[in-house]
């Protein structure tokens, strides 16, 4: 998994460089450091999928760009199979499979998420837009705005993703939920 995210992560390096954007600029639009970013773009630390769709809707580009070097085709429908979806492996707490990559100017941004059960505390991200989880199987808890709900299969939340946020898997099983981010 560590070959795609080097890729995902030279991906937006050329990106940045043939749009004459410097690491300043979109480290500035991010809201992170510098130092942070160009972490990413060496595939030096983990890039939050919030983040990658952050940085598609700045260069406006599809997120599948990014994930895969390629355009989407699609654009009545498309169908992806079970587990079949481009996997994206996040390696601190989440794996993410998007399930509508080949479609192009989606509104939305829908994952397969399986977030693996931790020890420590996630760390909280926020990014514009908002987002809608569904949990399929296990137990999630999610930590926004100062609250912390507990969710378990069937359960739904809806929220603002410019308030931090994070997903904690519980009783020490992976938790399976699908993401949808606007």
């Amino acid at each position: 998994m560590q070959e795609k995210i080097i890729e995902i992560s030279n991906r937006i390096k050329e990106l940045r460089e043939v749009s004459d954007v410097t690491p300043k600029d979109i480290a500035s639009v991010l809201d992170i450091s510098v130092d942070a970013y160009l972490k990413f773009e060496n595939a030096q630390a983990d890039i939050p999928a919030s983040m990658l769709l952050e940085i598609a809707n700045y260069y406006k580009v599809d997120l599948s760009l990014l994930l895969t070097g390629e355009s989407p085709r699609m654009n009545v429908f498309t169908v992806t199979r079970d587990g079949k979806g481009i996997s994206v492996e996040r390696r601190s707490q989440y794996k993410y499979q998007a399930l509508a990559e080949k479609f192009i100017g989606k509104k939305i941004e829908p994952f397969i998420v399986v977030a693996e059960p931790k020890e420590e505390e996630p760390t909280l991200h926020a990014h514009p837009g908002q987002e809608f989880n569904y949990i399929l199987e296990g137990s999630l808890k999610i930590y926004i705005h100062s609250n912390e709900i507990i969710l378990n299969p069937g359960d739904s939340i809806y929220f603002d993703s410019n308030y931090p946020h994070a997903m904690k898997a519980l009783g020490g099983k992976p938790a399976k939920f699908l993401a949808i981010i606007l």
